[in-house]
């Protein structure tokens, strides 16, 4: 009987575990099409411009809109997901992202691809921190710092789907194919996500009861008031935007015009992007768990080495050494896993009930510097160049980063000290030892 009673309660368990982890995929797929979603501009740059006649300004418009209204969503979003749960944002997201590619496919005007990139840029901002939400609910407090690295980090294979399949499909079948097969994958994970995902374990307590307009703000005042949510905004901010602003849209005229690389050359950096940044992921995120008092150190070196990176490339005369500019890519990949620590702050200084507003405030950091880096971009060069990408303005138009690190090194270093003077009640304590956390006994 103790044998049979013993195998029962092994079979809940690895059950459940099974669960779990069907749970994460699916979560982990509705970000990884997301992400493909956003990127799938950027490979598509030089043929957006000749379809929609666009300037180097009006190009950058296009993703710099998709990120003002990702980044304008992040703290509404926040509140909602406290509001209504992951399971409902995460299908809304997915399939608003559809909606907005499916559009972008039969576009032919410019007004109304701007609208689809406004659809787009929706369905992402309910996407990522709802998914963060999901593996905060389900896995043990020391294990959330790692499978949120690797959610970050996986999901990025969206990425080489635009980078390589869908630019295939692009430049082979033609515009209209290839925005309908995004829309068509979009709507297949939203369908899944409605069926598998669910907020909470069974048994789990339940959320509080929806908060008043006047409550909400409170929460929204007390989480921006808590340094580590500053904190986490500021590593959000220094570590994703140069990243961001090369992948989603710049990254490949820059490579291709400011460097002499084919389309198919620009392509494959950025699927070493990728491949760098989850080979790194992991080790960042079992580096915050071990070692949270630690974090804001590894954020800044990785904000340090991207800079050091950055400066070599642009003191050599362009066309800068392939190997130059892989390891510029690889800099840059390390500040996808460093901008996921930023979340990790939100969770370690926030209490339960304001996880998704604090990773609200964390997400809108990186997003509404990537925005404006790549507004600063386009800008530039239009001025430099007179409308034309040319090695020259491109080297100008990067130089901009620098005022954006020194920026964020500095609130990262003030965010700090004040974030680790006092603990914050019912936060997951900052500095706890491996020992302490009783989901490894």
């Amino acid at each position: 009987m103790t044998d049979s009673h013993g195998c029962v309660e092994r079979c809940n368990y690895m059950s459940s575990q099974r669960r779990i982890w069907v749970i994460w995929a699916v979560g982990l797929s509705a970000y990884l099409v997301g992400v493909m979603h956003r990127t799938s501009f950027g490979v598509a740059g030089l043929a957006a411009a000749e379809r929609f006649a666009a300037t180097p300004a009006v190009l950058s418009g296009f993703v710099v809109l998709q990120l003002l209204v990702y980044a304008l969503l992040q703290v509404p979003v926040g509140i909602l997901l406290d509001r209504f749960g992951a399971r409902r944002l995460i299908t809304a997201g997915a399939l608003t992202m559809a909606a907005g590619q499916l559009t972008l496919a039969l576009a032919t005007e410019l007004p109304v691809a701007v609208a689809a990139r406004v659809l787009v840029g929706t369905g992402d901002a309910l996407t990522f921190i709802s998914v963060l939400t999901v593996i905060n609910a389900w896995f043990p407090a020391r294990r959330v710092p790692l499978v949120t690295q690797l959610t970050g980090l996986l999901g990025q294979l969206g990425q080489i789907l635009s980078a390589l399949p869908l630019a295939a499909l692009l430049h082979g079948q033609g515009w209209t194919a290839a925005y309908t097969s995004a829309a068509a994958l979009g709507l297949a994970v939203a369908i899944a996500a409605a069926a598998v995902l669910r907020d909470r374990p069974a048994g789990a307590a339940a959320p509080p009861r929806p908060a008043s307009p006047r409550q909400v703000l409170g929460g929204l005042r007390r989480s921006w008031s808590e340094p580590g949510t500053r904190l986490g905004m500021w590593t959000h901010m220094g570590t994703q935007s140069s990243g961001t602003a090369f992948a989603l849209l710049w990254g490949v005229p820059y490579l291709v015009t400011g460097h002499g690389l084919s389309e198919a050359e620009a392509s494959g950096l950025l699927t070493l992007f990728v491949i760098a940044a989850a080979v790194a992921g992991p080790a960042m995120g079992e580096f915050s768990a071990r070692r949270p008092a630690r974090r804001s150190r590894l954020v800044a070196a990785v904000i340090a080495l991207m800079a050091l990176a950055w400066t070599a490339v642009l003191l050599v005369p362009p066309p800068a050494p392939r190997w130059l500019l892989a390891l510029l890519v690889v800099a840059m990949a390390l500040g996808g896993p460093g901008s996921v620590v930023g979340f990790d702050f939100a969770r370690t200084f926030n209490p339960g009930h304001r996880q998704g507003t604090a990773a609200g405030i964390v997400n809108t950091g990186g997003f509404s510097a990537a925005l404006l880096l790549s507004l600063t971009i386009g800008l530039v060069l239009e001025a430099t160049g007179g409308g034309e990408y040319t090695p020259a303005s491109f080297r100008i138009a990067w130089t901009v980063q620098y005022a954006l690190w020194a920026l964020t090194l500095t609130g990262i270093f003030l965010a700090h000290r004040k974030a680790h003077r006092a603990p914050v009640p019912g936060a997951v304590p900052p500095r706890y030892r491996p020992a302490d956390d009783p989901s490894l006994t």
